[in-house]
């Protein structure tokens, strides 16, 4: 087996860089002529995709007739779609039965996958169906009949091509496509809001809006992200959505019931600039739900830089909280506040010894960014040069932090 097949095959991206550094032939194929970049679309292997497109041609056609893009879109590969067109992958090149990129998503849109796994395979039983979790956190379902297996990111994809073919679906179109999926947390959620945002229409924002007082939790989270995400995006120098939003997401934040809504909601007011955002996140921090602690302490930053006591002490309180996800943000969040502000490095230093690795580096890390050499042991165990860590760019800041002082 060529090399670079063999890394393709094992998910080895290290391996799949060191060859192609090395000379490696990028459009090596396997034994029945499949291009090492369409066996990573085959697999779902962004990282791998990621490291071939630069070397590959992108609109070599496989065996079957379809380029690597219609092959992410036909296996309904939402992020690998994506980084294919963001690579400069053809809209135009059309499979074997004459469908480009927008006619293949939409067919599978308008298609029961588990109806089509069946067809194609020619099997009756089961289909197999589990959720997978991209690297931007976004989900989607995994089904398997036999030998096929696609994910459900098809109606994604097609909100996501519309845009370049001209097409602009209704706001009420793309609400009904996101709703069809009832977990929030589904690609679909992020594609239909993150097409709204990309309008720039005032008419969005008073159609999202219109949403906080419908009984349907999941009109309401819609509603709400439309307008988190318009605001978090909103590269105005004006700001001219940050009033607005803060107006209205602190009266709902107070009285919404639904814990998805109300993640939302405090990551809406986390991200404003208008100081009155602040207000909620402290009471925040202490909300049943996980994400919307996490969220809340991510929002105190600022306050925790200029020293608010009541934003300090919530910070201090969640660097004990059941959730490592919390403990970790709030020893970012905490980080932020001066060197002699009362009580933050030492709530750092208490979690030295946190259960969770991830809130042992994160403190050790910050404390070091401030000086304070009592978590050196917990860095000494790491490999700074791993760029596949996940401490990696927080080693790198590190580094220069010191480099820097000398």
């Amino acid at each position: 087996m060529e090399p670079l097949i063999a890394a393709v095959r094992s998910g080895d991206a290290r391996a799949v860089y060191a060859l192609l550094e090395a000379g490696a032939d990028p459009e090596t194929a396997d034994e029945f002529g499949t291009s090492a970049l369409c066996l990573a679309v085959d697999a779902f292997d962004l990282r791998i995709v990621e490291a071939l497109v630069a070397w590959s041609r992108l609109d070599r056609a496989a065996a079957d007739g379809r380029t690597p893009l219609l092959r992410a879109i036909d296996r309904g590969a939402f992020d690998i779609t994506d980084a294919l067109i963001l690579h400069g992958a053809a809209l135009w090149a059309t499979d074997s039965e004459g469908l480009d990129a927008l006619a293949l998503a939409r067919h599978w849109h308008e298609t029961d996958a588990n109806a089509e796994l069946r067809r194609r395979s020619g099997q009756l039983g089961p289909v197999e169906c589990g959720t997978v979790r991209s690297g931007s956190g976004t989900t989607c379902e995994e089904l398997s009949l036999g030998a096929l297996t696609v994910r459900t990111g098809h109606t994604a994809i097609l909100t996501a091509l519309e845009p370049r073919y001209g097409i602009t679906p209704s706001f009420d179109e793309l609400l009904s496509r996101a709703l069809a999926e009832p977990d929030v947390d589904h690609e679909v959620w992020w594609a239909t809001t993150s097409a709204l945002q990309q309008r720039h229409d005032p008419a969005v924002w008073d159609a999202a809006a219109a949403l906080r007082d419908r009984a349907d939790p999941l009109l309401r989270y819609f509603g709400a992200e439309v307008l988190r995400v318009i605001n978090l995006f909103d590269e105005s120098d004006e700001l001219r959505f940050d009033a607005p939003l803060v107006d209205m997401f602190l009266p709902w934040v107070a009285e919404e019931p639904d814990p998805r809504v109300t993640r939302v909601l405090t990551a809406g007011l986390a991200d404003a600039q208008d100081l009155r955002a602040e207000a909620p996140l402290p009471a925040l921090t202490r909300h049943v739900d996980g994400k919307v602690r996490q969220w809340a302490v991510s929002g105190l930053r600022r306050a925790a830089q200029a020293e608010r006591p009541g934003a300090l002490a919530a910070l201090v309180e969640r660097t004990e909280d059941e959730e490592a996800a919390v403990r970790q943000a709030a020893c970012t969040a905490l980080a932020s506040a001066p060197s002699h502000a009362e009580g933050a490095s030492e709530a750092l230093a208490a979690c030295l010894t946190d259960a969770d690795q991830g809130v042992r580096v994160e403190a050790a890390a910050r404390l070091a960014l401030r000086g304070d050499p009592r978590g050196d042991e917990v860095l000494r165990g790491l490999d700074a040069t791993d760029e596949d860590s996940p401490y990696y760019w927080l080693l790198c800041d590190v580094h220069r932090y010191r480099t820097s002082v000398g």
